[in-house]
């Protein structure tokens, strides 16, 4: 379909159907709520910020496949409305922020990101060995918009990946995130329902145990602080040392989906694996 198609179809969601599918539990049934609500979410923060209106016309295509995704995802029935109309307020200042504390052990921290974080960040995305599993490392702009992207899930959701700082050096992230995009296995076609964990750290940070560490931190504080128990995490099938911290970790295989957002080829078979309540126990 070609993009002015596309961009067509965009409009007639938000200016038709959803107000038209509107229903009386629905926190919104204007078309601009709407629009807000989904492109907030393709942006990943308040879409003004970023995108020059009319939005319809000059969202990058990728964003606006996201935007779409969602909000049929909201008219199936498969994405709680609610929850993504929090998450919108949540990022402009309408809803006040939970404080999110730090947590420390020994000399591992995880926080909230920081500016000065930006620069190791930038490094560790351009390292050819830490992105062999994606499908290439990542520009400048690029990690620093990622590394924004992260940090605004905490103002949304209450948690996320948290910024890796050991011996006083930044190494890498690690933490939960709910999928937003509709993904093909059990779950992952209800955007927002269910939590990703997911790390990456810089090389010199790899073979001492701090992935392992990091993640039993933040799955810790997120069942603790947040009543999350149920995860899952996955990466292309050959990443092994991915693999290994989650099988040390408790998790259970759950077969193999391919990743839409990876182009064809080695990388775009994905292994899931998934940690419930009880899979943690088991595991302390």
């Amino acid at each position: 379909m070609s993009a002015a198609a596309r961009r067509a179809h965009w409009r007639d969601l938000v200016e038709r159907r959803l107000p038209e599918a509107a229903r009386p539990d629905w926190p919104v049934r204007l078309d601009h709520c709407f629009g807000r609500i989904l492109l907030d979410h393709a942006c990943g923060g308040p879409w003004r910020d970023q995108v020059r209106p009319p939005a319809h016309a000059t969202l990058p295509l990728d964003q606006l496949e996201t935007a779409i995704a969602l909000g049929e995802a909201v008219l199936a029935g498969h994405a709680d409305l609610a929850l993504l109309n929090r998450r919108s307020l949540a990022w402009r200042g309408k809803i006040p922020p939970a404080p999110v504390p730090a947590i420390r052990d020994g000399g591992l921290i995880l926080s909230r990101w920081r500016p000065e974080d930006a620069a190791p960040f930038a490094a560790l995305n351009a390292d050819p060995a830490v992105m062999a599993h994606f499908a290439r490392p990542r520009t400048g702009a690029e990690s620093a918009a990622e590394a924004g992207l992260l940090d605004r899930r905490f103002v949304a959701d209450g948690f996320g990946p948290w910024a890796l700082e050991h011996d006083g050096r930044f190494v890498g992230f690690a933490g939960a995130m709910r999928i937003l995009r509709p993904l093909p296995f059990p779950g992952g076609d209800r955007p927002g329902s269910t939590v990703e964990l997911a790390w990456r750290l810089a090389r010199e940070a790899w073979g001492r145990g701090l992935a392992t560490r990091a993640a039993r931190l933040a799955l810790a504080d997120l069942a603790g602080r947040c009543g999350i128990r149920a995860v899952v995490a996955f990466t292309a099938v050959g990443n092994v040392r991915s693999r290994a911290v989650m099988e040390r970790l408790g998790m259970a295989p759950s077969g193999t989906f391919p990743h839409p957002a990876v182009p064809e080829g080695p990388l775009r078979e994905h292994v899931l694996y998934r940690l419930d309540g009880a899979d943690r126990e088991e595991a302390a």
